[in-house]
């Protein structure tokens, strides 16, 4: 089984690309963040013509999370326990389900703009829901395979960004937002470590300063699995060359083979 993670950016603005890359890299599983769009909004009908069905989570605005099978989707659930709200709403940025035996999570972690800012605060409570969501999850079906992936916006050590001189007191890398990965493989999650295809093993890259060419990244697009998960590991990659080319994300898709 082929199960990906990407944040696409906009589904809408991207939706040729993300049906080319279904056809090209044929990944079973697909978990999308940043859609963008509301539910009603979703493109299903391009999906449903590449082969794949599609679980949506989606207000519109900056967030919403989705999960593409063409293996199959049950026990479908929508949000963590305990998530927090922000600014008197919860956001759409967690979505799980069963494919093909696999529990999958599709996770759009926030990003915190600033330590001390009131979103790094709701990110750090975030991530406590995820945990709970996790421990909850992994108790009630421990010999399940279980994956949760997406952008987590943490780079999980300095040699994750491209210069850490540049992100002297910026989030994405503080001691609490790493403590939070931490807090995960400790509930008995563990890392799946990608190769790159091309070039430095980054997952993201801002559209502005010509940072992809620059080689200016950071590998935030991370999957986490419990053991039953990672132990059938046959290979994992980031397919830079999707960032590539006019009208691509500023994420390339991360990749994981499973026997």
């Amino acid at each position: 089984m082929r199960i990906a993670t990407w944040n696409v950016n906009s589904v809408g603005a991207r939706i040729d690309r993300v049906v080319e890359w279904l056809e090209s890299a044929k990944p079973d599983v697909v978990a999308l963040q940043e859609l963008k769009c509301t539910d009603d909004a979703f493109p299903h009908l391009p999906i449903q013509a590449a082969g794949y069905e599609a679980v949506t989570l989606g207000t519109g605005r900056w967030n919403g999370v989705a999960i593409l099978s063409r293996v199959g989707i049950a026990d479908v659930t929508r949000g963590l326990v305990g998530q927090p709200d922000f600014d008197g709403a919860a956001e759409p940025r967690a979505i799980g389900a069963t494919c093909g035996g696999v529990r999958v999570w599709s996770l759009y972690c926030p990003n915190g703009r600033e330590p001390g800012h009131e979103h790094y605060n709701y990110k750090l409570e975030w991530f406590k829901a995820l945990n709970a969501t996790v421990q909850s999850e992994l108790a009630a079906n421990p010999d399940q395979p279980f994956a949760a992936i997406g952008d987590y916006n943490i780079a999980p050590t300095d040699a994750d960004v491209w210069d850490i001189s540049q992100f002297i007191d910026s989030t994405h890398v503080t001691a609490a937002e790493r403590a939070a990965l931490t807090e995960l493989e400790e509930l008995g999650l563990s890392e799946v470590m990608p190769r790159s295809l091309k070039g430095e093993p980054f997952t993201f890259w801002d559209y502005r300063n010509g940072s992809f060419h620059r080689g200016w990244g950071m590998r935030i697009d991370l999957i986490y699995g419990n053991s039953a998960f990672t132990s059938r590991v046959t290979d994992a990659y980031i397919d830079r060359d999707a960032r590539k080319g006019k009208g691509a994300s500023d994420h390339a898709p991360v990749v994981v083979d499973i026997s």
